[in-house]
């Protein structure tokens, strides 16, 4: 087994419209507004940018997000991502009752050095803490639709 390797799934049930919910989500470069963990968001072009993340742990990830498939139609955001992890993430909104349910799922390999070398002992941990990443996004995005 690769323990370097990570497969994450998360639901938010958010109590808006899968329009403005897909809209907030397509628009990478305001995620720091409500996003507490995403630190910065630089948009290199149109369809590409560097994204630094930090939760709970102390370290940062820093990547390359390039867009490889924007549907509103089908509420489909997907990205490929290349640095301190390379692989792939997708959103994906639909209607749920009187709101939306948009379901995030992330595939990557790890290649930052420190979480490399502590992969086996660390696994626990560093899923831990995409898990209060992800919640404290889901809180941050319906705050932010909230109050806008």
């Amino acid at each position: 087994m690769d323990w370097t390797g990570y497969r994450f799934r998360s639901l938010w049930a958010l109590p808006a419209p899968p329009a403005r919910v897909y809209e907030a989500l397509e628009r990478a470069e305001d995620y720091p507004r409500w996003w507490r963990q995403v630190r910065e968001v630089n948009q290199v072009d149109a369809a590409t940018g560097v994204i630094r993340v930090r939760s709970l742990l102390p370290y940062d990830l820093t990547f390359t997000a390039r867009e490889v498939r924007r549907d509103a139609a089908a509420g489909v955001l997907e990205i490929a991502m290349t640095g301190d992890i390379d692989g792939s993430a997708r959103w994906t909104v639909t209607a749920a009752g009187s709101g939306t349910l948009a379901r995030y799922e992330q595939v990557v390999q790890v290649n930052k050095p420190l979480l490399r070398r502590f992969a086996v002992p660390g696994r626990p941990v560093f899923r831990l803490n995409h898990r209060l990443m992800m919640r404290a996004g889901r809180r941050g995005l319906a705050a932010y639709l909230e109050a806008v």
